[in-house]
């Protein structure tokens, strides 16, 4: 029986619940404590869920906690992981790992100063569609593949957050920090490190209105561009074409599809844990479907409705696996999934991303990292709580 992992949470806002949800499927974490920098909000949280609040301080410090997991705003994240090791906690945040690439290598070295675990979402590269995408590419089923689209595109947070202000802020704001983790770690598990990026920008609507809550209709300056257009050269050799925009109302292209010498596939959303993978291999045949819902982090476990262009209203979300499955690491002294070579490695896709979008000179990418070994299904079985488990084989 695994050791259950007490989690202290910073940060209470709308992503916390997904978190709490969690503790219902995985069997080693348990969050027994919250702080927030409002310590109303904190109050609230704890009422709901039946733990105690704190202040961030008494949190850090609070020796109960072996773990701080991160829900603060982005360019919060660095100063909050600092303090948590510092304190002498493993620490989990939410994505990115830091705004600046310095204060991401800052953390990795500090973590291994201190030997701590540090790991960061998503880890939604975990879930079925990512996995059952990562098996048929490591099997070739496609062959060599050479070249692929992913895309990320709607119209933007403020017709459903009632404070999207953040999200087109000038440093922390814009698509590549708001949904470039999940398609970059998606790609990177699938096809190893980047070596290069190229690209352009475009800025759409200067100002915004926000459709919800009680400042509805009242407009904001937009800070950032809001479109990126990039190219990613892999060191594999692979070169993907990646748009991440917060201007198109509607599209109906595929998250990812990859394009190899023997076929192409059809990747589902890397915002989510399942969703099916499609492949075709002769030109005219019908797609193959590859099913992921009697998938351990494939079931659907959600019904929403959402704003986002060819994003599913059913699907699975599972946030929280990368929590549990480091927890389970630092038990068995382990290389955790989502580390932070990996974070670090993203983080800096994503700094060199918008430079050269922004600049119009192709970056190289100054880190490195090892390609992700698959979530096999026995790592899978050992941190699910097993009643869960057998309901998804039934």
């Amino acid at each position: 029986m695994n050791k259950i992992f007490k989690v202290g949470l910073i940060g209470c806002g709308h992503i916390s619940e997904t978190y709490f949800r969690a503790e219902k499927y995985f069997n080693n974490i348990k969050i027994v404590k919250c702080a927030d920098i409002n310590l109303i909000n904190a109050k609230k949280c704890a009422k709901i869920n039946k733990i105690k609040a704190l202040t961030v301080k008494e949190l850090l410090k609070d020796k109960e906690i072996e773990i701080i997991l991160n829900l603060t705003i982005p360019k919060a994240h660095y100063q909050v992981a600092k303090q948590a090791l510092t304190n002498g906690k493993h620490v989990y945040s939410e994505k990115p790992l830091a705004i600046n690439f310095k204060d991401g290598q800052e953390l990795l070295r500090l973590s291994k100063k201190k030997k701590l675990y540090i790991g960061n979402a998503p880890d939604t590269f975990l879930g079925g569609g990512i996995q059952k995408s990562k098996e048929l590419v490591d099997k070739k089923i496609i062959g060599k593949i050479n070249l692929g689209n992913a895309i990320f595109a709607f119209p933007g947070v403020q017709s459903y957050h009632p404070n999207p202000e953040p999200w087109f802020a000038k440093k922390e704001g814009g698509p590549v920090i708001d949904m470039g983790p999940y398609y970059l770690t998606a790609l990177v598990n699938l096809l190893g490190p980047a070596k290069k990026v190229s690209g352009s920008v475009v800025k759409g609507v200067k100002r915004r209105t926000i459709g919800i809550g009680p400042r509805k209709n009242k407009t904001f300056k937009v800070e950032c561009p809001t479109t990126y257009l990039s190219t990613i050269t892999f060191e594999n050799g692979t070169v993907i074409r990646l748009t991440l925009s917060f201007d198109v109302i509607a599209h109906q292209r595929n998250h990812i599809e990859l394009y190899g010498d023997k076929g192409s596939m059809i990747v589902p959303d890397p915002n989510m844990f399942g969703g099916s993978v499609y492949v075709c291999k002769n030109l005219g045949d019908p797609w193959k479907e590859y099913k992921t819902n009697k998938m351990p982090l494939g079931k659907i476990n959600i019904r929403s409705q959402s704003s986002r262009a060819n994003e599913s209203s059913t699907n699975a979300n599972y946030r929280g696996a990368g929590l549990a499955e480091m927890a389970y690491s630092i038990e068995n002294k382990k290389i955790n999934k989502c580390n932070g070579e990996l974070s670090l490695h993203v983080l800096d896709i994503i700094q060199s991303t918008m430079k050269a979008c922004i600049s119009g000179v192709s970056q190289s990418i100054k880190t490195s990292c090892k390609k992700p070994k698959p979530f096999l299904l026995k790592e899978i079985k050992k941190i699910l709580k097993i009643d869960f488990f057998f309901s998804h084989n039934r």
